[in-house]
C-alpha cells in the first residue's frame, strides 16, 4: 500500500526553519541593543545588529507591538531560567535574605530593558502587558516565599502583599538606584530593612 505524502515537506519545514532562525536573530538583536544602552533601538539598527534587511525584518514581525510582545516574551523565558524557589520552612530572616539578593540580582539584570520601554509604554499595550507579566511574577514569587506571613496577616494580607510589590519592584529599585545613587549593596539593605519591617509590622 503506498502512502500518500505532503508536497515537498522538506521544503516548506525549510522556510518555517528559517524563518524561526531570523525571527530569533532580530529578537536577539534588539535584546543585545537594549542591553548596550540603546534606548530606543531603529528598525535599522536593528536589522544591522541581525545582519538582515528592513524588508525582512518587517516580513518576519508585523510591526512594533508584535516585535515588543516577542521579545517579551523571550526576557521572560530568559529570566524564568533564573528562577529561584526559596523554602518557605526557613527562618524568615534567611528568607528575607535571599529573596532580597534574588531581587538585586534580577532588577539589576531587568533594568536596561525596563528603561528603554519606561519611554514608550504609555503607547504600547504590547509593554504594558509585559510589565503586568513582570510584576504577576513577582507577586507569586512574595506569595511563595512569605505564605505564612501573608496567612496571618489576615485582614491586611492584600495591603501587605501590594506593599511588598511596590517595595521590591524595578520601579522603587530605580528610584534608590538612578535618583539618589545608591550602589546595589546599598539598595539591597534598603530592601531588606523594608520587607522585615513590614513582615513584622513594623518591629
Amino acid at each position: 500500500m503506498t502512502t500518500l505524502e505532503p508536497p515537498n515537506p522538506p521544503a516548506v519545514d525549510g522556510r518555517r526553519a528559517r524563518g524561526e532562525r531570523t525571527r530569533a536573530a532580530i529578537i536577539s538583536a534588539f535584546i543585545q541593543l537594549l542591553e548596550g544602552g540603546e534606548l530606543k533601538p531603529t528598525g535599522a539598527q536593528i536589522a544591522a545588529r541581525a545582519g538582515i534587511s528592513i524588508r525582512a525584518l518587517w516580513a518576519n514581525f508585523s510591526d512594533l507591538e508584535t516585535l515588543y510582545d516577542q521579545t517579551g516574551r523571550a526576557l521572560l523565558a530568559r529570566a524564568d531560567q533564573y528562577a529561584v524557589v526559596i523554602p518557605v520552612d526557613l527562618p524568615l530572616a534567611e528568607r528575607i535574605e535571599r529573596f532580597c539578593a534574588v531581587r538585586a540580582v534580577a532588577c539589576e539584570r531587568v533594568a536596561p530593558f525596563a528603561k528603554a520601554t519606561r519611554l514608550r509604554e504609555p503607547y504600547s499595550a504590547a509593554l504594558r502587558t509585559n510589565r503586568r507579566r513582570t510584576l504577576d511574577r513577582l507577586v507569586t514569587m512574595i506569595e511563595q516565599t512569605f505564605a505564612p506571613e501573608l496567612a496571618a496577616a489576615g485582614e491586611r494580607r492584600a495591603d501587605l502583599l501590594l506593599s511588598l510589590t511596590a517595595s521590591t519592584s524595578w520601579s522603587w529599585w530605580s528610584v534608590l538606584r538612578d535618583d539618589h545613587g545608591l550602589d546595589v549593596p546599598a539598595c539591597t539593605a534598603v530592601l531588606r530593612e523594608t520587607v522585615t519591617r513590614l513582615l513584622r509590622g513594623g518591629a
